[in-house]
């Protein structure tokens, strides 16, 4: 750790544990005294959060600043329990809009581009997020927000959109409309920032080869900031973060312990510089490892891998523990299958459990072909058979939004 970074994070740790109400009463009720906060060392004895503490202090009990010095709100998009709501000053979003502004340089966009915003607005941060990149930057920002595939299209060919802002889900969605409708021709896209949802090898080879971009991919949280905290570069070797405005650790999903660099766990944030609501020793649930030593590409920021899965996204079946990246992993070895697949759960007649695997396969290959090359590569890599159902392509669900990747039906 960086000493200027040490010196930041103990004036974080300051903030948080005098003007935060949270973290006033976290810090009480477990012994917390902040100044044996002396070393880097000393960090890991600080605890660490995550969402599900963040939702006791429903709805503004993580503000650190008075009222009139909030210039805004953004909330998590989660679908699940009660939201996480999350105050932002002038400072906060003029860092965010820097580290945005970062993330495009990074993908080579400049002031004469054109940005598609498809992500979605309002509470939500990454749509605002992008759009305020765009202006920290001074490129075009075209804000469609999601949806409205037909007035997408129209606006990305009128006013020829130069990069795609999107999910993974819905850069494929909008790739194959284009190729139904012949429009490759008249889109003038150069390249794609993409993120939100976490996407393998093959679905960025079929967007990067359907639209004829590069893509770049790109990760935040709204509980950071929004989206903006990391970027891929042209070496797409994992995620360029910006230790200027945040600390990023790496524990053990299980124990809560650091794990060395390389070694794969669960991404653990503290803001440096956030004001609103400070965030110390955050837990993301999103499985990731740091990578040493410099990158390719020459920039000068650390970096952490692709995010492989979350903690809360596993499935366990016949007593194994499956991520929906070791499903990428094992697709990605089948050349007969698309990007696209769903896993669902149930529970059979004999009240035993099982997975069915539904997978596009390429055209001209014989189904019953693609499903024994599935079971046959699942069971060598993740030790367990599942069935498998060859679809034709497209006939799995699309989204506008972030694509239902597992459906589990053992508890209806």
């Amino acid at each position: 750790m960086k000493p200027e970074t040490f010196e930041k994070f103990k004036k974080a740790l300051k903030h948080a544990a005098e003007d935060s109400p949270f973290y006033r009463d976290l810090y009480r009720q477990k012994g917390v005294d902040i100044r044996d906060i002396k070393t880097p060392e000393d960090i890991r004895k600080l605890p660490t959060t995550d969402k599900y503490d963040l939702r006791r202090a429903y709805p503004l009990g993580i503000q650190a600043v008075p009222d009139e010095d909030v210039v805004r709100v953004h909330s998590s998009s989660g679908t699940t329990g009660q939201p996480v709501v999350i105050p932002y000053t002038e400072n906060d979003v003029e860092t965010w809009g820097t580290m945005m502004a970062r993330c495009m340089k990074v993908a080579h966009v400049t002031k004469k581009d054109r940005l598609q915003i498809t992500p979605g607005y309002g509470l939500w941060t990454a749509g605002i997020g992008f759009q305020r990149g765009c202006e920290k930057l001074g490129a075009m920002a075209i804000p469609m927000g999601p949806g409205n595939t037909e007035k997408q299209l129209k606006m990305m060919v009128d006013l020829q959109s130069t990069v795609l802002c999107a999910t993974s889900s819905y850069a494929l969605l909008l790739a194959e409309e284009i190729a139904h409708r012949g429009l490759r021709d008249k889109i003038c896209l150069k390249h794609g920032i993409i993120g939100s949802e976490r996407w393998g090898e093959k679905m960025r080879q079929r967007i990067t080869t359907e639209l004829g971009i590069d893509i770049f991919d790109i990760y935040g949280l709204t509980e950071i900031y929004g989206p903006g905290t990391s970027i891929s570069c042209d070496a797409h070797d994992g995620l360029h973060y910006w230790d200027d405005y945040l600390y990023f650790e790496i524990v053990d999903p299980d124990t809560g312990r650091n794990v060395p660099d390389g070694e794969l766990g669960e991404l653990t944030v503290t803001t440096l510089t956030k004001e609103g609501a400070p965030l110390i020793r955050y837990r993301t649930h999103d499985l990731t490892r740091l990578l040493p030593g410099k990158c390719p590409c020459g920039l000068d920021y650390p970096r952490h891998d692709i995010i492989l899965g979350r903690t809360d996204d596993m499935i366990k079946i016949k007593a194994v523990n499956i991520y929906p990246g070791q499903i990428e992993d094992v697709l990605k070895e089948v050349p007969e299958v698309s990007s696209e697949y769903q896993v669902v759960l149930d529970r059979g007649p004999d009240y035993k459990d099982y997975m069915l695997l539904r997978v596009e396969s390429t055209p001209g290959i014989e189904k019953d072909t693609v499903e024994n090359a599935v079971k046959k590569r699942f069971k060598s890599r993740i030790g367990i058979a599942i069935q498998v159902e060859a679809l034709a392509i497209g006939e799995l669900p699309r989204s506008e939004k972030k694509t239902q990747r597992v459906v589990d039906k053992r508890y209806c």
